[in-house]
């Protein structure tokens, strides 16, 4: 599907960095766009595009919602004066329209728009006809069909030059990141659309400047396409996300600090010992399969025998002993404790759903 999405030439590494699209969170002032698009530009490290917001979809109301109109005027200016493209955000067909009223380069839709259908097709239907890049960010639920849906329909708007940005999912989980990054969801959605470049949103992901570094490593090892990184002249007196922007020099030593790995290589030696330390990582893989067969088995006879005893499926005192003794077992043998945990609730889910067929088997067969 989408075979005929266009690869976006300029969107690939640059002296040994990456493809990078930076400027603030949001535009505040005129002097503030354009001293911190100078500082960007000024750092002579390829980076490709300029960013601001000018409409902030903020949580709550009364506070800085980003200054409108009057911002795409100012980005026009610093785009035009420092000879670079510019993307903004677009919620709405209003700001489709006024966004290619400036002259926009490129276009996103973000986060908040993303999880609404209705928002992405409104924005899709103001698209149609035109011919710009457009950037779809995750949805801030994990839900891989919505961010999927979100492409499709600016697809089928007629846009041939379509990227997906990870920026991470919201939850109530308290962990270090501001939004959990769920590497495996954008890794989904490249498997299943490969045409798509993917890009990486660190500065949502991480919430503090000091992850952006380390979240940027993980996103180009994991084969992303490029970054989006918030960048301000005053972050820590920004109006918005300050915690989250790092200076045009923070942006430097960041981008600088970055390792670009090769895809391939042509060491004989390498590869002859890649492919033999991959032989054996399938043999294990096999032996896993194989026990898990083995368990199955086992399960099915479980929930036999305790149908025959009139005894429920689930038993909570098993499965916290199984819980602990694995997660015990994991540290022994130097495996991840979270690791070991999320393996085993799968595979307890899984026997609980073998164990229910089992032991309901005479009700579905009345249902026949």
């Amino acid at each position: 599907m989408m075979e005929d999405i266009q690869p976006i030439e300029s969107w690939k590494v640059v002296k040994d960095v990456p493809f990078a699209i930076a400027g603030p969170c949001s535009a505040e002032s005129e002097e503030q766009l354009f001293t911190t698009c100078k500082g960007i530009k000024d750092l002579d490290l390829g980076i490709s595009m300029l960013r601001a917001g000018i409409w902030k979809p903020r949580t709550r109301p009364n506070t800085f919602e980003g200054v409108g109109e009057i911002g795409l005027k100012w980005m026009k200016d610093v785009k035009t004066e420092l000879g670079m493209p510019a993307a903004v955000e677009v919620a709405n067909a209003n700001h489709v329209e006024l966004a290619l009223k400036y002259g926009m380069d490129v276009l996103w839709v973000g986060a908040r728009s993303t999880v609404n259908p209705f928002t992405v097709q409104e924005i899709a239907d103001a698209l149609k006809g035109v011919d710009i890049p457009v950037v779809v960010k995750n949805p801030i639920n994990p839900d891989l069909a919505l961010w999927k849906g979100g492409i499709e329909r600016i697809y089928n708007a007629g846009i041939r030059q379509i990227a997906a940005l990870h920026r991470g999912f919201s939850s109530f989980e308290k962990t270090k990141y501001r939004n959990i990054p769920m590497w495996q969801i954008a890794i989904a959605l490249k498997s299943e659309l490969p045409n798509i470049p993917l890009l990486c949103d660190p500065s949502h992901i991480g919430g503090t400047r000091d992850l952006i570094l380390p979240v940027s490593q993980k996103a180009l090892d994991l084969d992303y396409d490029g970054l989006m990184i918030e960048t301000h002249c005053d972050p820590d007196n920004a109006l918005s996300d300050a915690k989250q922007q790092v200076t045009p020099q923070r942006l430097a030593e960041i981008l600088n600090a970055i390792k670009i790995r090769k895809e391939t290589s042509d060491n004989e030696e390498f590869n002859s010992i890649l492919d033999t330390m991959r032989r054996q990582i399938d043999n294990v893989d096999r032996e896993i399969l194989e026990n898990m067969a083995a368990r199955k088995t086992l399960v099915n006879k479980l929930g036999e025998y305790k149908k025959e005893n009139n005894v429920t499926v689930f038993q909570p005192d098993r499965w916290l002993e199984v819980f602990k003794s694995r997660a015990d077992w994991g540290k022994q043998l130097n495996v991840n404790e979270e690791f070991v945990g999320k393996l085993f609730q799968l595979i307890h889910d899984e026997s609980i759903r073998i164990q229910t067929k089992k032991v309901n088997a005479e009700l579905q067969e009345e249902k026949k």
